[in-house]
């Protein structure tokens, strides 16, 4: 799979895949890149964080409930 034209470039040579960038150019990428992204509104933000914290509250009530029950039911059964 990784000697596919794809990966290797048009050229099929490997020559230019071990070739390194330097700081500066690897930098002004990420930049470039950083500069593409979608940044979240506040109200966005706000809404994903109540979303997050309701799911993550939810998650901990059902787990809490099982460890409650499985804890309950395994003293049950080892006191007799």
């Amino acid at each position: 799979m990784s000697d596919s034209r794809a990966v290797r470039g048009p050229r099929g040579d490997k020559s230019d895949a071990h070739k390194r960038t330097s700081i500066p150019t690897f930098y002004r990428q990420v930049v470039a890149e950083l500069r593409k992204v979608v940044w979240p509104t506040r109200e966005q933000l706000i809404t994903y964080f109540i979303v997050v914290m309701v799911f993550v509250l939810v998650m901990i009530a059902i787990v809490s409930a099982l460890d409650l029950a499985f804890g309950k039911l395994a003293f049950a059964i080892f006191t007799g």
